[in-house]
């Protein structure tokens, strides 16, 4: 079920009015996580044996360390972890080890585990779990460091009706944010009609579609001659503009998604951290990672990179880290090696970047700055190639065809890709300019109505998000 289908907004209007019924208070969980799972069954209805599964193994796992003995908790932790992480290795990285070590032949266990179905948000609430495993486990600990609330109350059903919620919370269920326990189920309270952050679901809910419906979904169909063989008939102009176009779009898709998450939490009464904090902008790899999926690349650092010693131990060991943590992360992003490729380009530009700073000093100036943008974000654009193209050849093709293509441009193809890009950087532009000029806020009342107008006439053709897949 699509956040821009009509489905959807018929599901969230009945479950809006259910919701906030004075009489209905006391249920808000159940109505909420009724709906949630409704969503989620849409179109896969026993991929909710799966979710049900994560939850329980979530459940039983984090009380059995709340309310266990001492001498327990640490294996809890481990059973948990390990229960997540095989979840999600089964099904998610199954068809990748069967075309690796199997070669898919039929009849074989290869052939089996290519039949494996994705289920959509797994990589999301997956992580969510193990968020609540560890934190639970870390708050339990002897001068526990990271002053977590207590998240599991002394009633085994009552952490079971908190967890399914927490788990299956459709406005982030399918693409995130990742939601860590801590920031979640101290949220699980009484919630009325009067306490609805309106303006806060108001700006994320319009931005947020308009990213989606106008610019992600106008900019697809120019973007489909990225794929194999199509862009071998292209110019190296049209190439380096279909590039540059698919580089927007997967922003505008993502973080166009993570707003209208946001915004539909706050409608329900709930706080979802920021996702995306204008990462095009950045002047390094680093801070790309910080306005970059802020909630996976936080999640990172917090249960992966910390954990095998951040950078502690050593100049050499935290060039290792962050390659690692980064190789993993692209793995997380998809059940093929092109993520991991590309993954491990961001974790060599975040190692180099670090090794570098020892011995170059670049002075503090405006046009330094822009320089240092535009490199970030070309290297950035360059690599989301292998998000568009998985298999390698083609993306070394398309490089080759921007360099010695001699076919001829297609300014129809790049004014549409420009126009829809546009909006994309005038975001951006804003963004800096309110950094600036405060009293330009003023006027945000006339883009609102803009990007409503825009939203009603100029929508495109309706496709699934980007990062379903992941």
């Amino acid at each position: 079920m699509l956040f821009t289908s009509l489905p959807f907004v018929i599901l969230v209007l009945i479950t809006f009015v259910i919701y906030y019924l004075p009489p209905l208070r006391s249920w808000q969980v159940l109505v909420l996580t009724t709906a949630s799972f409704l969503f989620y069954s849409w179109e896969a209805p026993l991929l909710v044996i799966l979710l049900i599964l994560s939850i329980l193994i979530n459940v039983v796992t984090s009380y059995k360390i709340a309310t266990g003995r001492k001498t327990s908790q640490k294996f809890w932790a481990i059973m948990g972890v390990s229960l997540n992480l095989g979840l999600l290795l089964f099904f998610k990285y199954g068809p990748l080890v069967a075309k690796t070590l199997f070669g898919g032949d039929h009849g074989s266990i290869g052939h089996f585990l290519l039949t494996i179905p994705l289920p959509i948000g797994i990589s999301f609430f997956t992580f969510q779990g193990i968020s609540l495993v560890v934190e639970v486990f870390r708050s339990k600990q002897p001068n526990d460091p990271f002053g977590y609330p207590e998240m599991v109350p002394d009633s085994f059903i009552e952490h079971l009706k908190n967890t399914m919620l927490f788990k299956s919370f459709f406005p982030s269920l399918v693409a995130g944010p990742i939601i860590k326990a801590h920031e979640f189920y101290p949220q699980i309270v009484p919630k009325t009609f009067a306490g609805i952050s309106w303006q806060i679901a108001f700006r994320a809910l319009v931005t947020g579609y308009f990213l989606k419906m106008v610019v992600a979904d106008n900019l697809k169909d120019s973007t489909f001659w990225i794929e194999f063989p199509y862009f071998l008939k292209e110019s190296p102009l049209t190439l380096a503009t279909l590039l540059f176009g698919y580089s927007m779009q997967i922003f505008s898709d993502f973080a166009g998604y993570s707003l209208i998450a946001i915004g539909l939490a706050a409608l329900f009464g709930y706080s979802l951290p920021q996702n995306f904090n204008y990462p095009y902008i950045s002047r390094s790899f680093t801070e790309f990672w910080q306005r970059w999926h802020i909630s996976l690349s936080t999640w990172l650092r917090e249960y992966l990179y910390i954990p095998l010693g951040g950078n502690r131990k050593g100049n050499v060991r935290t060039y290792i880290n962050l390659f690692v943590v980064m190789f993993l992360g692209g793995l997380w992003h998809g059940a093929a090696w092109s993520y991991a490729v590309w993954g491990s380009f961001h974790g060599l530009a975040l190692a180099a970047e670090r090794f570098g700073k020892n011995f170059i000093k670049l002075p503090k100036h405006p046009l330094v700055s822009i320089v240092q943008a535009v490199l970030v974000f070309s290297f950035v654009t360059v690599a989301w190639l292998l998000f568009k193209l998985p298999k390698f050849e083609h993306v070394i093709a398309y490089l080759n065809a921007m360099v010695h293509s001699h076919a001829e441009t297609n300014f129809t193809l790049i004014a549409h890709v420009l126009t829809y890009s546009l909006p994309v950087i005038f975001y951006y532009g804003w963004y800096l300019l309110k950094r600036r000029w405060d009293k330009v806020r003023r006027y945000e009342f006339l883009i609102f109505g803009f990007l409503i107008a825009a939203i009603i006439l100029d929508s495109g053709t309706t496709g699934t998000f980007i990062y379903f897949q992941f």
